[in-house]
């Protein structure tokens, strides 16, 4: 299934900008894309960076205004820094998630402005919501086909996370008293071993070394396995009956 995503770049100056966006594109399952009103003649360097994305690129719309880019989009997103009363500043992540719930309800789309100063005041006004990279302060800006790559895979992931397929059934998990075992054990099999020796009263090293244990939320089959493995071992120790 395509999903009705739409990126839309504004005014885009630069060539190998829109081979490598149409490349992007595809890497993440996407084609459908429009340039409003580019300034690039030459294509020769798009087509040379668009490496088995030849298809997409050619496949571009080409609408004369924003309007007319998004006019069947149910939701329209732009890139942009800029705070505006009454739009939502989303992660590009949120971004992708969004996109891809509302584009079940129709097309959707992403808004990018040109390489120079982005996108213009009446841009950002006609654009429902707005996103941004949280790039570092020393160097905010981001290339465009970088941007088009970044909101491009988080459009995939979450495809990829709505479209799973349900999981299975969680193992059992161990008990208590199962870790509580799996404890006793070690510490019969640490002190056969010498390694308690001088262990103080309140088994302080064999509960730091079961912690770690606990945190992973040991399935059952797996404290099972603990037990098995740490009986075998303490067969080589004599002298002390198993727990």
């Amino acid at each position: 299934m395509v999903l009705p995503v739409r990126f839309v770049l504004m005014r885009p100056r630069n060539a190998e900008n829109l081979g490598a966006a149409a490349r992007a594109l595809k890497n993440c399952g996407l084609s459908d894309w429009a340039w409003v009103t580019p300034e690039v003649e030459d294509l020769g360097p798009a087509h040379r960076l668009a490496v088995h994305a030849e298809d997409v690129l050619g496949g571009v719309k080409r609408p004369d205004t924003l309007d007319a880019a998004v006019s069947d989009c149910v939701w329209v997103v732009g890139t942009s820094s800029r705070k505006v009363e009454g739009k939502r500043r989303l992660s590009p992540r949120a971004v992708g998630e969004e996109l891809v719930a509302r584009a079940k309800q129709g097309p959707v789309a992403l808004v990018f402005g040109d390489e120079r100063s982005g996108l213009t005041n009446a841009e950002v006004e006609r654009c429902h919501d707005l996103s941004a990279v949280p790039t570092a302060p020393e160097q905010p800006s981001i290339n465009l086909a970088q941007a088009v790559l970044l909101y491009a895979y988080e459009v995939r992931m979450a495809h990829l996370a709505d479209t799973a397929p349900p999981p299975g059934p969680l193992p059992l998990a161990a008990t208590d008293a199962e870790l509580a075992r799996v404890e006793a054990t070690l510490e019969a099999l640490l002190g056969a071993g010498g390694f308690l020796v001088d262990e103080k009263p309140g088994r302080t090293a064999v509960r730091d070394l079961v912690a770690p244990l606990r945190r992973s939320r040991l399935t059952r089959n797996e404290a099972r396995l603990w037990l098995a493995a740490l009986h075998t071992v303490r067969k080589h120790f004599p002298g002390r009956d198993d727990p």
